[in-house]
């Protein structure tokens, strides 16, 4: 057995925008103090039709029910209407950066060796210039490397 609420309310004859409107004015004219319980029109409070829901069963409205309603037991074993929530049943995905992490951690570790090795290596020129070369082989590697799209695009997933 399944449910649906109609959103349809062709019986009302006002939309809510319009009901809306004469409580709001009903409103302000008690406040006002322009009308009183005698002056009032009793018929014009009726004239606003109330929307309500209707039932009606999947058989007769010819559409498949959603499935996300069921007949369950709570802890006392009464009965109770269960919702699946759609959200809660999909599936999840875990990403793992950690392949990245690591490698994005021996390049930094590569620039600091490379960075001792200029400092201990100042008397020697040619030396020198061959590490520096190394070392912003290895920044420009670094700046490719450790940000997040790099990051997302070279990360592992997994259910």
């Amino acid at each position: 057995m399944s449910m649906k609420v109609s959103g349809n309310y062709s019986d009302s004859k006002t939309s809510y925008a319009e009901r809306l409107k004469a409580e709001q004015s009903l409103d302000q004219a008690e406040k006002a103090g322009k009308t009183n319980k005698a002056q009032k029109d009793p018929e014009a409070v009726d004239k606003i039709p109330v929307p309500r829901d209707e039932y009606t069963s999947s058989e007769s409205s010819g559409e498949k029910p959603s499935g996300m309603y069921h007949l369950g037991q709570n802890k006392d074993g009464s009965r109770k209407i269960v919702f699946d929530d759609p959200k809660k049943s999909g599936e999840k995905c875990v990403g793992n950066t950690d392949q990245v992490d690591r490698e994005i951690k021996r390049l930094k570790e590569k620039q600091q060796q490379l960075e001792q090795q200029i400092q201990s290596a100042a008397g020697d020129e040619q030396k020198v210039r061959e590490l520096e070369k190394k070392l912003a082989q290895v920044e420009g590697e670094l700046r490719q490397k450790d940000n997040d799209t790099y990051r997302r695009q070279n990360s592992s997933f997994s259910l």
